[in-house]
């Protein structure tokens, strides 16, 4: 999983050392008027990549009523566009959790786990201009609230092939 933001004054060095699909998804969120986009999902190439982008009017929710998801075909690449905060967890896919609705062979290649107790998550916050990147092995549980408070938030998410960035 990598943290980052858009308006980090090392945002252009951090780019070099991505993948070329990776840094132009970022590049498209810093660069694009994301914000005022329709909302909806689209196609779009990057990086002469075929990608999807997802644009999400959502409202963030109590942790105990999120599933944790993973994904196995695509990278996740999730931004605070408007609205918030939001908090986001992670953790390691360790091969112990249980299944609770499996769609990875659908095209939303998604896969929800139950929750569960005794994993230890980490927590990131997630204001406008940040950014998670979620690998196959990274459970995420993405528009958490902050402090209880539900919020609106535009959540933007750029899926980038796995297969693109293993081919450099």
């Amino acid at each position: 999983m990598l943290y980052g933001s858009v308006n980090n004054e090392f945002f252009d060095t951090q780019l070099k050392l991505l993948p070329s699909p990776l840094a132009a998804a970022l590049k498209f969120l810093r660069d694009g008027d994301l914000a005022n986009h329709a909302p909806g999902k689209f196609a779009i190439k990057l990086a002469d990549t075929d990608m999807i982008l997802q644009v999400l009017d959502i409202k963030t929710g109590l942790r105990e009523n999120l599933r944790p998801e993973i994904h196995r075909k695509y990278i996740d690449v999730q931004f605070l566009s408007s609205g918030g905060p939001e908090n986001a967890a992670f953790y390691n896919d360790d091969g112990t959790n249980t299944v609770s609705e499996n769609l990875l062979d659908t095209p939303r290649d998604i896969l929800f786990y139950e929750n569960n107790a005794k994993v230890r998550e980490g927590l990131i916050p997630l204001e406008i201009g940040t950014y998670a990147i979620y690998f196959p092995w990274d459970v995420h549980v993405p528009a958490i609230a902050v402090n209880g408070i539900e919020a609106n938030i535009r959540k933007i998410v750029i899926k980038v092939p796995l297969s693109s960035c293993l081919s450099e």
